[in-house]
């Protein structure tokens, strides 16, 4: 059995604060399939409330993580001109270690993301 797990959270680069209010899905791929396995919200914190991908779920293989942020944009006086440049953001890794912890961040702005693996 894995042990590994999957985190993310949102940072407002913009701002310099938490992107609290976000909405986001993982799915698992195979192929072309696309499976959804969680949606949640972040926190205060822009974390979410537990691993987005728990050990009890946890297998190797592909991802995608998509952050719906043109509402949370829209909310904050940063969407400027429909239609927005970034509305949801992909976000597709692969997860090859089974007892590894997973950490998959947005860095965000209006005009710009960046991602990295974490700790």
């Amino acid at each position: 059995m894995a042990d590994g797990y999957l985190t993310t959270h949102v940072l407002d680069t913009a701002r310099g604060v938490p992107g609290e209010g976000i909405k986001i899905e993982l799915f698992r791929l195979n192929g072309d399939v696309r499976e959804k396995l969680a949606e949640t919200v972040t926190n205060s914190d822009g974390r979410t409330d537990s691993p987005i991908l728990p050990t009890e779920s946890f297998a190797i293989g592909a991802y995608e993580l998509l952050f719906h942020a043109g509402d949370y944009l829209r909310r904050h006086g940063q969407a400027g001109d429909e239609p927005l440049f970034l509305d949801v953001v992909p976000i597709r890794f692969g997860m090859a270690e089974a007892d590894a912890h997973y950490h998959v961040p947005l860095l965000l702005s209006a005009y710009g993301y960046s991602t990295y693996r974490g700790s």
